[in-house]
């Protein structure tokens, strides 16, 4: 549970800077639409920054979003059976379709990565940014989920072996109505 716990920490603080990283993305937008309509003046570089800004919400946000249980989901299903049966349809679903998939993806993108910190890929576009600091939010981000996926992992066993989380780290089930 102590791993569970400080992989819970760090995503809850890598979510608040997702959660910064939107008010940021909000106002370049604006800044950028009233200077490009205001002022005739446009920058590229802003431009990237924004989409960078984007990239960092998804990328940094996924893990924190799974850390609070708020992941799409289909509920057909699992809204109507009961809290063990949960525990154990997310038990199946993190081993065999979430880790494989989202280790897989952090293996693939470090290369994607670090071929752009080696070449010091630049943008196409006149007055861009470096590529590689957004390139490496995909492995980081990547990485961040599996963490959370073996944090949730341990919490729902812990679970269903009757060991209560810490009142932090619970997670809330869709409760079948009675």
């Amino acid at each position: 549970m102590a791993f569970s716990r400080g992989v819970d920490r760090l995503n809850s603080g890598v979510g608040k800077l997702a959660d910064w990283a939107v008010l940021a993305a909000c106002t370049i937008s604006a800044g950028n639409a009233f200077v490009r309509y205001g002022v005739s003046y446009s920058s590229n570089a802003w431009l990237e920054v924004q989409w960078y800004l984007f990239g960092a919400i998804v990328m940094l946000g996924a893990s924190y979003t799974l850390f609070r249980n708020e992941h799409v989901r289909v509920d057909i299903l699992y809204s109507n059976v009961s809290r063990r049966t949960q525990l154990w349809i997310d038990v199946f679903g993190f081993i065999f379709f979430m880790l494989p998939a989202v280790l897989l993806l952090a293996w693939m993108t470090w290369p994607f990565f670090l071929d752009s910190w080696v070449r010091h890929e630049g943008s196409p576009n006149a007055g861009g940014l470096l590529r590689w600091p957004v390139k490496i939010l995909l492995p980081i981000g990547f990485v961040l989920l599996s963490l959370q996926g073996f944090s949730e992992l341990i919490k729902r066993i812990a679970l269903l072996r009757g060991i209560q989380p810490a009142a932090e780290v619970v997670v809330e089930y869709h409760r079948p109505e009675q």
